[in-house]
């Protein structure tokens, strides 16, 4: 069985992982493909947008792959992943991910499985109208950017020339190595996969920041209730300041749709029916997002919901 091609993609919350792999999935066409999904909350937003016939898939929810809670669950399930017959098998891995451990992992894996996988590179996925200050403000931001070995700016569409400049000035102060290229909706040409990007390697391997401990908290919400749009914005908006992200779907009096929030975006996409509206909070505030989320619902919407941890 010849060695699966394997991908990495990280990124801070909301940068486009998520677009990139179904660009990669459409433009692969029929390859034999596997993925390993990570996200931090219990209900898997992103795993059920990319899931597809002919796709080995695994999730890994409730915290980070790179962190002691689920690393031997993400060694485990690159092991499983190592016996399938495949060509490539793409990681994506939660936005608050700190893969600076990944080598390590990597090896722990080819303990069970033998050398199983052709190891590509970190692709990590930027967001060209957040980065400055998500650099500037969170830690994790850099630590994905100095482990990776290509750097994918997207939505390049929002910003100008002079902010796409600053953006590449602030990605080289951190990765003077790795591959920058540009991107909207996560969109890039394919000729990476013939390139060497671990001849951009430079920085060693290191002990991740994701602990238990530092662990954020996340809930879910659950309806039957239909409301309209302009409802449940005003309710989203209510509660982003406690957020780093929401995404979700959700039965609006204008149909299903597909919710996700990020900064101050609020997006709205037409999406398939689901047995019940969920939406999943990722809190900046620890345990005081259920206050938080509770009392907004009840103030702005004022209709039956369940909170889940």
């Amino acid at each position: 069985m010849e060695k699966k091609k394997l991908y990495v993609l990280t990124g801070f919350l909301g940068a486009g992982k998520t677009s990139l792999l179904l660009h990669l999935l459409d433009s692969l066409g029929d390859r034999k493909i596997g993925i390993i999904q990570n996200e931090f909350g219990k209900l898997s937003v992103d795993g059920m947008i990319i899931e597809r016939n002919g796709i080995k898939m695994t999730e890994i929810n409730r915290g980070s792959i790179f962190c002691t809670c689920l690393k031997l669950h993400f060694v485990q399930a690159l092991a499983q992943m190592g016996q399938e017959d495949l060509e490539y098998v793409f990681v994506e891995s939660s936005g608050l991910a700190d893969p600076s451990n990944i080598e390590e992992i990597l090896e722990a894996a080819a303990q069970l499985s033998g050398d199983a996988y052709d190891f590509k590179g970190v692709i990590c996925l930027i967001d060209g109208v957040n980065f400055p200050e998500q650099l500037a403000d969170i830690e994790t931001v850099d630590r994905q950017l100095t482990h990776c070995h290509m750097a994918v700016i997207n939505k390049v569409d929002l910003i100008d020339e002079a902010q796409l400049a600053e953006v590449k000035r602030a990605v080289r102060e951190v990765n003077p190595k790795c591959d920058i290229v540009t991107a909207v909706n996560g969109r890039i040409p394919l000729d990476f996969m013939e390139k060497d990007l671990m001849a951009l390697r430079w920085a060693e391997n290191e002990d991740t920041t994701n602990s238990v401990d530092n662990k954020p908290k996340t809930i879910q919400l659950e309806t039957d209730e239909v409301i309209p749009q302009e409802m449940l914005e005003e309710f989203l908006r209510c509660v982003l300041p406690d957020c780093y992200r929401v995404k979700g779907f959700f039965r609006l009096e204008e149909g299903w749709r597909q919710v996700d929030v990020v900064e101050k975006l609020i997006d709205f996409k037409p999406c398939e029916e689901h047995d019940a509206s969920h939406l999943v909070f990722l809190a900046k505030t620890g345990p005081m997002i259920i206050r938080t989320v509770d009392g907004a619902w009840k103030e702005i919407v004022g209709k039956p919901m369940k909170l889940k941890n």
